[in-house]
């Protein structure tokens, strides 16, 4: 018997089709690493089943596909969708009064079930909560990801100025700190996506013990994401990009990301206004997701309208081309035609835990021009394709910005470097190799401190179908 694994990504829309990647803020970077992962590892020798649970969720204006209860994705990759709370969509921050209900609700159908998961893999603090819930009464090993951290989000947001009262009443980052905390306090492992994550933000936790953590880096879809093959831009982009710029064919420096302020495009407007190089020589496209959909933040809609201010302020009319409703699908040829352009690919975000999207850049052949806190500075230092720079610091990010697209030469060693880089570093089969072996790893050690309460046995017992899965990840 093979092992079967359940995953815990509980807020956002998510579907087996389409991802609605950008819809608001809590459908993103997540919603594709638990995608791929539950993909990579429902194709590998040892694994039978892969689950991934989420919300039902029905609601005006959105696809019926949320509301189905089980959702066939591939031959062992099932969704399976739970109602706790209220149907309507609902933002993470939302949320936590319903948890408990989704605790007794999954706690019920195990009981009903033949077979329970060989672990269970608990996606951001909200599913942290959970996981760590069903591991006190059920005794299941749990496996934990943050995704991002709520001590790390708290002290950028304040270090930029915001109100802590605000922040509090808005992220419920007091909650959210101490579910991530219990979460770490009940894992068998931690799988970070670098080790930066790993020594440095996680180690803001009492209850993170390094040793049952491990640096794994996500991949990249090599289909969809590689170099141009020649210049020209696909048709249906062709019709969405040109019109608004007057010399559509000058080198972009292109942004991509949720319209949400922690991702700082108000700097990268500003600093590509002021700069005369950048203004004459090149255009500023941002791709900033489809906006506020069905969730109570106000951010995307307050992200865009502050934008289109600053655009207005310093004459950019015909200069930026803003794309407020680019469908995932579109992305991969967004990147090619910035790469066959000779443009560079722009993360000004505040905080950046991994950046997915600094991958797909740069399996694209598009160099770098990111924010030196958080994951990107280990994705440079294995591909050695861009810069590095202080994103708070306007003046430093104008002068980077005008840097990268100042050398040719330069460029081309970039954009082979990333290719390489990618193809060396960041691919799904590794990642799913390297999460299997330190799944494996921490199961053996089996901590004690990790049975359920009131267990008396010394450890959590090997799962059933392991010797499967020793074949398989050879």
């Amino acid at each position: 018997m093979g092992l079967a694994v359940l995953h815990l990504h509980l807020h956002g829309l998510y579907r087996g089709r389409d991802l609605p990647l950008g819809h608001d803020a809590d459908t993103g970077g997540q919603t594709l690493y638990v995608h791929e992962l539950a993909h990579t590892l429902a194709g590998t020798p040892g694994i039978d089943q892969v689950d991934v649970l989420t919300r039902i969720i029905v609601a005006p204006g959105l696809d019926g596909d949320y509301a189905h209860p089980d959702e066939r994705v591939t031959p062992g990759f099932r969704i399976r969708r739970l109602p706790f709370g209220p149907p309507a969509y609902l933002a993470k921050e939302q949320l936590w009064p319903h948890l408990d209900e989704l605790v007794e609700r999954i706690e019920e159908t195990f009981r009903r079930s033949a077979r329970r998961p060989d672990w269970i893999h608990a996606h951001d603090a909200d599913g942290g909560y959970v996981g760590a819930r069903l591991q006190q009464r059920l005794g299941l090993p749990l496996v934990f990801t943050a995704h991002s951290l709520g001590r790390e989000k708290r002290r950028r947001l304040l270090a930029a100025g915001h109100d802590p009262a605000e922040l509090e009443q808005r992220y419920a980052l007091s909650r959210r700190i101490a579910a991530e905390e219990l979460a770490l306090a009940r894992s068998t492992l931690v799988v970070t996506s670098t080790e930066h994550e790993r020594l440095r933000q996680y180690a803001g936790y009492r209850s993170f013990r390094p040793e049952v953590a491990r640096a794994i880096p996500p991949g990249v879809d090599a289909g969809l994401f590689h170099p141009p093959a020649g210049p020209g831009c696909e048709p249906a982009l062709e019709a969405m990009i040109e019109p608004l710029l007057r010399q559509p064919t000058l080198p972009p420096l292109l942004a991509l990301c949720r319209p949400d302020p922690r991702k700082n495009i108000g700097a990268l407007v500003e600093a590509f206004g002021r700069s005369t190089q950048l203004r004459s020589r090149h255009n500023l496209v941002l791709a900033l997701g489809a906006g506020g959909g069905a969730s109570s933040d106000q951010g995307p809609s307050t992200v865009a309208a502050e934008a289109i201010t600053q655009l207005c302020r310093y004459g950019l009319q015909g200069r930026v081309a803003l794309l407020q409703h680019l469908p995932r699908q579109r992305i991969p040829g967004l990147l090619r035609w910035a790469a066959a352009l000779g443009g560079v690919f722009v993360n000004p975000a505040l905080t950046e835990p991994f950046g997915l999207s600094l991958l797909e850049a740069a399996a694209s052949g598009l160099p770098l021009v990111a924010t030196d806190d958080g994951g990107p500075r280990e994705i440079l230092r294995r591909c050695d394709n861009g810069l590095l720079v202080d994103v708070r610091d306007t003046e430093a990010l104008q002068r980077s910005l005008e840097s990268a697209l100042s050398d040719p030469l330069r460029w081309r060693r970039w954009s082979a470097n990333g290719l390489v880089g990618v193809r060396c570093h960041y691919s799904w089969l590794a990642h799913g190799q390297a999460y299997l072996k330190a799944v494996r790893e921490r199961l053996r050690a089996a901590p004690p401190a990790l049975v359920a309460a009131g267990d008396q046995g010394g450890g959590v017992p090997l799962p059933l179908g392991w010797c499967a899965l020793e074949a398989g990840i050879q």
